[in-house]
């Protein structure tokens, strides 16, 4: 397995205090920890979340 490519956020701070989430869109991590534990996403799932406003602020 190949090492995936990591973007940050264009609004991320210089101070590195951000996540990162990789190319293929299915894996989060600390910018911070880039060899730490890796969050992985099921994309459609997430996706669809955002689409129903699950992540939206009140």
């Amino acid at each position: 397995m190949t090492e995936p490519t990591w973007l940050k956020s264009s609004y991320s701070q210089s101070n590195g205090a951000c996540v990162e989430v990789a190319s293929s869109l299915d894996a989060v991590r600390d910018s911070k920890d880039p060899r730490g534990p890796r969050l992985l996403v099921d994309v459609s799932r997430f996706v669809r979340a955002v689409k129903l406003g699950r992540f939206d602020r009140w």
